[in-house]
């Protein structure tokens, strides 16, 4: 059945694009699949880190499926189509688990936007980036001119966006967007993942929050969450709980673990 799944592969979480008559190309059902998968990948402590993978196809993901977004009102295309995928894709970028995106084929418009929302990338030689949304009257609408500015620069995006040309492997890789270039990406992306499991899950967390508040990925949250995690451990946090529930006057001790 097509769809977004997640598959578990012991402490390796799988999300997988299935829609290989569209070329993977994103549907409403899929999207509205990525949250509810999300929340369940930060809610088990064993998933240690994310694949995020297709199914076998030509492409990795062709974007978003044009049936599905092509008959809507103006305001509905910008309100629930582009305002949605683009909270979404956030989403997926801010787990707190590392992900590598495994990129079999061609990744274009809301591909590339998906592909971009993981930690790194894997990318099959013969693929290709691209940003057709102009070709259709459109233009990227799930941050294919904010985090891919971030991660490629601006001239490779201007490149794919205003003047419509593909990026290959080799050209990603150089500009450091692609971690490797794999004849098999989905193979090598789980041997990364594998060998996560040797590494500290927490440490790995804390600098995932510290690198995207550096880097303006949610830095408001990133900055409290790291705030949340060094005031959580002390005494006075303790001491605060206890006082409410007692119904006093907290006395804070000051100390720290």
């Amino acid at each position: 059945m097509s769809g977004l799944h997640l598959i578990r592969h012991g402490s390796i979480a799988e999300l997988q694009l299935d829609n290989p008559s569209k070329l993977n190309a994103f549907t409403v059902e899929m999207l509205e699949a990525v949250e509810p998968a999300c929340a369940e990948i930060e809610r088990d402590a064993a998933v240690q880190a994310v694949v995020v993978t297709a199914a076998d196809s030509k492409a990795f993901c062709a974007g978003a499926d044009i049936l599905a977004w092509s008959q809507l009102e103006p305001w509905e295309f910008a309100r629930n189509w582009v305002r949605y995928g683009h909270r979404i894709f956030d989403r997926l970028a801010r787990l707190s688990k590392p992900s590598i995106a495994a990129l079999n084929g061609h990744a274009f418009g809301g591909g590339l936007e998906f592909a971009a929302t993981a930690d790194i990338r894997v990318m099959a030689p013969q693929a290709t980036l691209a940003l057709p949304e102009a070709a259709v009257g459109i233009v990227p609408g799930w941050s294919g001119t904010q985090r891919l500015i971030r991660l490629m620069g601006e001239p490779l995006v201007k490149e794919m966006a205003l003047f419509g040309r593909r990026i290959s492997a080799d050209r990603a890789h150089a500009a450091g967007f692609v971690a490797e270039i794999s004849d098999d990406p989905k193979q090598t992306a789980f041997e990364i993942a594998e060998a996560l499991m040797a590494k500290s899950p927490c440490s790995i967390e804390v600098a995932k929050y510290m690198i995207h508040a550096a880097a303006g990925e949610d830095r408001g949250a990133m900055i409290e969450a790291l705030g949340a995690g060094m005031i959580g451990p002390t005494a006075d946090r303790d001491e605060g709980v206890t006082a409410f529930r007692e119904k006093r006057k907290p006395n804070f001790p000051g100390t720290r673990p």
